[in-house]
Formats: structure tokens, sequence, C-alpha cells
């Protein structure tokens, strides 16, 4: 059996605290949430970004955001962060914000971030950067974009957003930035005892090809935290990198 490279070497960043580094395949292991195994990473097929052979072989993805204690007391805001799981509940990374305290505080939602996604060896497979935008349709010059790098400088897709008076709407960009996927969203965007859909469309938004889900979490998550549940859906032989544009389209427009 080959001999799994330590978290941290050579250049790759340690996990960030609250979780821990695991071997595949394990579980309950001391530090994080018990019975949670890792997905066994397949062969990486041909030209496939390191890291990213995980999502070769799913069409499912699962977010589960993290309750952080300060913000349920206080209502303070703290970096996110989040599990990546397949349709089996196995994790297959972990995605930590990497922003100051007084750009979370003050900016909202809207603010600008460098979100980071880890693999099981603490490697940083996929980096999402969003700069400071506007998201209000009386701003068409300025809506929310996000680019996404596999590995970390390497940009592998885009989420540009299209204006429209009504309806959330973005357009999905290949690394030379030609247009690839639509996605659209519903008029309200609230989960309100329901889960919001955006649909992953064709070019002509004539087929659909996935979606991206916020789940409803309860009444108790929803009125006393901002903790959110995602769910992202595309077909299994879609290229691998669109898959982590898919991921990373989440962590905008939801």
């Amino acid at each position: 059996m080959d001999k799994q490279r330590p978290p941290g070497h050579a250049g790759y960043p340690a996990p960030p605290a609250g979780f821990p580094v695991q071997h595949q395949p394990m579980t309950n292991q001391p530090g994080g949430p018990a019975g949670v195994p890792w997905m066994t990473a397949p062969p990486p097929p041909l030209d496939c970004p390191p890291g990213l052979e995980y999502l070769t072989q799913i069409d499912q993805i699962l977010i589960h955001q993290q309750v952080e204690l300060l913000e349920v007391l206080i209502g303070f805001e703290t970096n996110n962060k989040y599990e990546i799981k397949n349709s089996f509940g196995q994790r297959i990374y972990v995605a930590v914000e990497d922003t100051d305290c007084c750009t979370r505080n003050c900016c909202g939602s809207d603010r600008p971030s460098t979100i980071k996604i880890i693999d099981n060896m603490g490697r940083e497979v996929i980096t999402l950067e969003r700069p400071l935008r506007c998201s209000s349709c009386c701003c068409p010059c300025c809506l929310q974009e996000l680019e996404i790098q596999a590995p970390p400088g390497v940009p592998v897709g885009y989420i540009v957003q299209t204006w429209h008076p009504c309806l959330p709407k973005f357009t999905v960009q290949n690394e030379k930035g030609e247009d690839v996927l639509k996605i659209s969203g519903p008029c309200v965007v609230c989960s309100c005892c329901g889960d919001v859909d955006f649909e992953i469309k064709s070019l002509d938004e004539e087929t659909v090809v996935g979606k991206i889900s916020k789940h409803w979490s309860g009444v108790m998550k929803e009125v006393f935290t901002d903790v959110d549940n995602f769910g992202i859906q595309f077909p299994i032989d879609l290229d691998v990198k669109m898959k982590a544009v898919m991921l990373g389209a989440c962590f905008l427009i939801l």
C-alpha cells in the first residue's frame, strides 16, 4: 500500500481547525463527526486536475454548513465552514471561507471572499475567488461573478450573473471564458417551508441538465441561524472541471 502524503507536505496546507485529516477510508476519527467516512478516491483519469478525481464518479453533491456557536449566540458573523459529501453521506471535501472580520460583518452576504476546498490529505484542491459586486437588478454593470480555480491559481471556469429584472440568472463559462451552460432561479429566492431550486440548462435554455437546491432546514435553523444545506445534481458524464464549477456556483448563488 502506498504511503500517503502527510498534511502540510510539499506546500499543501493542513485542514483548518475543526476539520481533522483522515486517511481513506476511515470513520470515527477523533475531532470529526462520528460515523462520517471519507469517500475513497478513484484512480485519476487523464488530464484530471489533482484532487478532482473524486468528482468523476458522482452525479450528486450535498453541502452542509457547520453551525458556529458565536453566530447563534450573538449574531457575530464568522468564517463559514462546510462539509461536502456524496449521495452516500461520505465526505469528499471540506470548505472554509477565508475573509477578514470587518468584511464579513460589514458587507453581508454580498461580501468579497475566498473559499478554500480541501481534501482528506490537507490539499487545497479548489479555490473560489469572489470579488465585491452588487446583486441588485438596479446595477446591471456590476453583478456577481466567481472564479473557480483547480488547482489553486489555475482557472477552470467562471460563474457570471446575467442581468434580468425579475429572475436570478447566471452564465457558466469554461476556462477560456466561453459560455457553456445557463443557471436560472425562481423569482422569490426564499426557502419558506420548502426547497429553492435553480435549474442548470443548456445554452438555449431548452434542456434542463441538472439543478442546484437550497434545502429547507427546519424552522429553528432558518429563523435563528444562517446555516444552509445545499444539493447539486448534474450528469455523471459532465466534464470534471465543469463539476467543480457547478460546486463553486452553489456558494455564489444561494
